[in-house]
């Protein structure tokens, strides 16, 4: 008996999962408040740093106001606290795209309509990374354009042409791809929301925090994780290379690290989409 001609499915054009995973991201009211509000707080802490620096000046001891230029003003422009914050939100911001789908069952329903697992997550990672590329860009440079124009009422603001000052504004930058792509690396794996978030804070923030030794071979393993190839980028005093030891990070070293954790967090969220949701 002829049960008559099968109809092919149309295929989810690519633009169009590009489009399905923009809203879902901002659907999530808890997730574009954290996008929205890390964009706001993280240029706020650097202004905040400037103004105390800028208003405690004159009380500032000799030998302070000798060495404030380029050391604490780039601190000022994009400190530690601010890197800190960037990859606590966004790596649990990253961990909540992915294992948010898995906690709520939408993963089912996602891998119903569009078949094809390793598309959906690719159009996913590039949504992800143009949209925090970007969002990066403009924290970094309002953060350190803002902190270093209000410096300058002191004459100790960093000119964005002054040695190393754009590597830190870019480094500062690409830190938040960086960051949530890691996050969302770490979720396709476990899967469950709570252990996610914790892995993602554990691996990117606490582990670098643990090894708190001079050993090379400790420093080398130091050197594998984001936030020491963002210090090592963010470093534009001259004086301050003598930090890095041999064992530590170069300039183009911590590039590296940048790159291999985006590559690696990619591999491996394409390759466990073939797991069963």
């Amino acid at each position: 008996m002829n049960a008559g001609p099968v109809r092919n499915e149309p295929r989810a054009r690519f633009g169009d999962l590009l489009a399905a995973e923009w809203h879902k991201l901002w659907t999530l009211r808890s997730t574009a408040w954290a996008i929205i509000g890390g964009a706001v707080l993280i240029p706020l802490m650097s202004v905040l740093a400037a103004v105390t620096d800028y208003v405690n000046f004159p009380e500032y001891p000799d030998g302070i106001k000798e060495n404030f230029f380029p050391s604490w003003s780039s601190n000022d422009a994009f400190s530690d606290g601010s890197a800190w914050v960037m990859l606590l939100l966004l790596g649990s911001i990253g961990a909540v795209i992915v294992a948010g789908e898995y906690s709520s069952g939408m993963i089912r329903a996602n891998y119903a309509a569009v078949p094809r697992r390793r598309q959906l997550m690719a159009a996913k990672l590039t949504v992800v990374t143009a949209l925090f590329t970007v969002w990066g860009a403009v924290v970094a440079v309002v953060a350190f354009f803002s902190s270093q124009a209000i410096l300058d009422g002191r004459g100790v603001g960093i000119d964005i042409d002054y040695p190393g000052a754009l590597r830190l504004v870019l480094g500062s930058a690409m830190l938040a791809p960086v960051s949530v792509i890691a996050g969302m690396a770490i979720a396709a794996i476990l899967r469950g929301l709570a252990a996610s978030i914790v892995t993602t804070i554990g691996v990117t923030l606490l582990a670098p925090v643990l090894m708190n030794s001079q050993r090379d071979w400790v420093i080398r393993v130091q050197n594998l994780f984001p936030i020491s190839a963002w210090r090592r980028l963010s470093n534009i005093d001259p004086d301050g290379s003598s930090w890095f030891r041999p064992a530590e990070l170069t300039v183009g070293g911590a590039w590296m690290v940048y790159a291999v954790w985006v590559v690696a967090a990619i591999v491996v969220g394409v390759l466990v989409v073939r797991r069963d949701p």
